[in-house]
């Protein structure tokens, strides 16, 4: 009962938090962007009478003051729990909705993989430490973690391109989430969705698993050595048996709290990953609707689902917290 009394007032917490952010973001996409810039570079040129008339339709009218804005903005979401419209005409909440499950498929599965391999290598390297395969594990972790991930990305599309051309077939496809003409029957439209995506889930994963080998290595070092493991051993445990049982327990604690923070923050910085391989997910459309459509309603759906995301790694890393370790629940 004081778990879930507690994870209330967290939410209500972040609830505050979020609403304050997405307000003040709110504010500051109605005064400094200029979306009938944008309208009025379009072919043939509209009439500004027309580009008013545009812009009211995507409720953002030019001839009301922010705080009047503002006020029909937050009754819509209130009491209809619509976000306002896209450039296109669309409404927010379809595109958002779309491009979410369009990104989760890219951040889900590489996140999964970077996680099991961070976290096995990084206790492979622990558990022999200066050891040859230590000694491979962590130079080359360094190596990967000091590499831009951009250049990471393209370097996997030439490996791609290159395991294509010497296969003498398309065995990967470098861009794209599926092919022009996608296949009809079942299996063909899954293995072709499976060639868009195999690279960069293996870009994303290459990228996202070095922070944790690295911290679940030091991590770990600092408890291989501690009196309990000492006891288990004594007890008649092999090594690695006394790692996994117990020293990995407490120092797989601050790795679960920086995954839970780290998941919602890969979720949302997508939008590099998605450019370099042409995926239209979240990251990229948002960015879009910053840059280049000056769309204030994505652009605050966007700042409002980067506070959810914050907020629910917040409390996944407290839960996490408490599944790992049982004195946190107790207390």
């Amino acid at each position: 009962m004081d778990l879930i009394v507690y994870i209330a007032r967290r939410m209500a917490n972040y609830a505050v938090m979020i609403f304050v952010a997405t307000s003040l973001a709110y504010f500051a996409a109605v005064t400094f962007m200029r979306p009938q810039t944008r309208l009025l570079q379009r072919t043939p040129r509209p009439t500004p009478e027309q580009v008013d008339t545009q812009l009211r339709l995507l409720e953002l009218d030019p001839h009301m003051n922010a705080f009047e804005r503002y006020w029909q903005w937050l009754t819509n979401i209130v009491l209809h729990w619509n976000w306002g419209m896209a450039p296109t005409g669309a409404a927010v909440n379809d595109e958002f909705l779309s491009r979410a499950i369009i990104s989760a498929r890219l951040v889900l599965l590489a996140t999964l993989l970077s996680i099991i391999i961070g976290v096995a290598l990084g206790v492979i390297a622990a558990a022999r430490q200066y050891k040859l395969s230590d000694r491979l594990i962590t130079y080359g972790t360094f190596f990967i973690s000091v590499i831009p991930a951009p250049v990471i990305y393209l370097l996997v599309q030439m490996g791609g391109i290159k395991l294509n051309e010497s296969a003498g077939s398309r065995l990967f496809f470098v861009t794209g989430m599926r092919s022009p003409r996608t296949p009809e029957e079942a299996w063909p439209k899954f293995v072709d969705e499976m060639q868009h995506l195999i690279l960069p889930t293996v870009a994303l994963t290459i990228v996202a698993y070095a922070s944790y080998t690295l911290l679940q290595r030091s991590l770990l070092l600092d408890n291989v050595n501690a009196d309990y493991v000492r006891t288990a051993r004594a007890k008649g445990l092999t090594r690695m048996t006394a790692i996994r049982r117990h020293a990995l327990r407490t120092s797989f604690i601050p790795v679960a709290q920086s995954i839970a923070f780290q998941l919602p923050g890969i979720f949302v910085g997508t939008f590099i990953i998605e450019t370099v391989f042409a995926w239209q997910g979240l990251g990229r459309w948002t960015l879009d609707a910053i840059t280049m459509s000056q769309s204030v309603n994505i652009a605050v759906a966007g700042v409002a689902f980067g506070g959810l995301m914050f907020a629910i790694g917040a409390i996944m890393a407290d839960l996490s917290v408490a599944i790992v370790d049982p004195r946190a629940r107790v207390s």
